[in-house]
């Protein structure tokens, strides 16, 4: 029976995007949850229009398509515009919920699993072979890229934007590790 080595370069690195993603998750709902209903749910320009919009599309891309074909090999057909839950409240809970599953699934992966590839079927439905590890890193990059968003949005409407800067997160980890 082989035995699972989770302290390869590449656990390491994805656990700290794991680990980084929920703490910028939460920053983020905690910022939103501030926000009117008004705000939150108003046409700002974004790509899937609101903040609302943006989160939704979170939800279904990340937890209900790439999570499952990661953690399950299956392959959900679903819109990534689709309104998956409405209560703003329920959508944070989803959303911080789904964050912190990542990191978990991460360490039950041997090493050489990071080396292989995906094979997946995209939400249209067509056959995809794609890299394993580069296929990871875009689920974390595609969450920055819309938090991103969110904070421009957030701040396009005249609220507070939390800092989200990877280098924000490494300084407070720092910090809290030098505590007594």
């Amino acid at each position: 029976m082989a035995t699972l080595n989770t302290a390869s370069p590449w656990h390491s690195h994805f656990k700290g995007q794991a680990y980084y993603h929920v703490w910028a998750t939460h920053r983020l709902l905690e910022a939103v949850s501030r926000v009117s209903d008004g705000d939150y749910r108003r046409d700002v320009g974004l790509f899937f229009k609101s903040i609302h919009g943006t989160l939704n599309h979170l939800l279904v891309a990340e937890h209900l398509l790439w999570y499952a074909r990661f953690a399950k090999g299956a392959s959900p057909v679903l819109a990534l515009d689709a309104e998956i839950e409405p209560h703003p409240e329920r959508l944070a809970q989803a959303l911080n919920g789904g964050a912190a599953n990542w990191s978990h699934l991460i360490g039950t992966w041997p090493s050489e699993r990071f080396d292989s590839h995906l094979d997946y079927q995209t939400s249209k439905g067509v056959p995809q072979t794609l890299p394993f590890a580069a296929s990871l890193a875009h689920v974390f990059n595609h969450a920055t890229h819309h938090r991103g968003q969110v904070t421009a949005a957030l701040t396009t409407l005249g609220h507070p934007a939390p800092e989200l800067d990877w280098v924000y997160y490494l300084q407070q980890q720092d910090a809290e590790a030098k505590k007594p």
